[in-house]
């Protein structure tokens, strides 16, 4: 049985790997990181095979695998959309472009931050903000009052801007355009 999954999977490869690689690319719009999903979608397609029952094509069934990997793939990437909507929506805090895109590319100065701060603030910034968790469910998964992740939350976020500023994350001043 494995070496006939082994030829099968080969083949669906030859035939669909181009349209899926395609597809994820339109998505994600990083030609290595859709190159990385394409090949984890027909690991998985051959690590699940026999979960394939012929109720829909074998390219759909793909396709399918490939949706379900990028979407993954993008709640993994939600830090860093939580920086960039934080700190884009303050009024008084203009972020340069190539802040932006760092925020955009890369989410370890946020790890590395919330990795210095209080561990309460931590545990309310990750399960509120990064893993989106309502008031309601992150006070009962720490055992708190709404008030206090409420309260908790409100002086976290500071706190973690002060030390992403720190590590030269962010410019504390920013530049004034004359």
């Amino acid at each position: 049985m494995s070496e006939y999954r082994k030829e099968e999977i080969a083949d669906w490869y030859d035939q669909h790997s181009k349209s899926i690689l395609t597809f994820i690319l339109l998505i994600v719009k990083d030609y290595q990181q859709a190159e990385d999903l394409t090949h984890d979608t027909f690991v998985k397609a051959y690590l699940y095979y026999d979960s394939f029952n012929n109720h829909s094509s074998e390219k759909t069934w793909l396709f399918s695998i490939a949706h379900n990997l990028t979407v993954d793939f993008f709640r993994k990437r939600k830090p860093k959309l939580f920086l960039k909507e934080f700190f884009l929506s303050q009024k008084d805090n203009k972020l340069l472009p190539e802040e932006i895109i760092k925020i955009k590319e890369d989410s370890y100065e946020l790890y590395q931050a919330l990795g210095e701060i209080k561990d309460t603030y931590r545990k309310v910034i990750v399960l509120r903000k990064i893993k989106g968790f309502s008031i309601e469910d992150t006070a009962k998964i720490l055992n708190w009052s709404e008030s206090k992740v409420k309260s908790t939350l409100y002086r976290a976020i500071p706190v973690l801007k002060k030390q992403l500023i720190k590590e030269g994350f962010f410019n504390e001043e920013p530049l004034r355009r004359y």
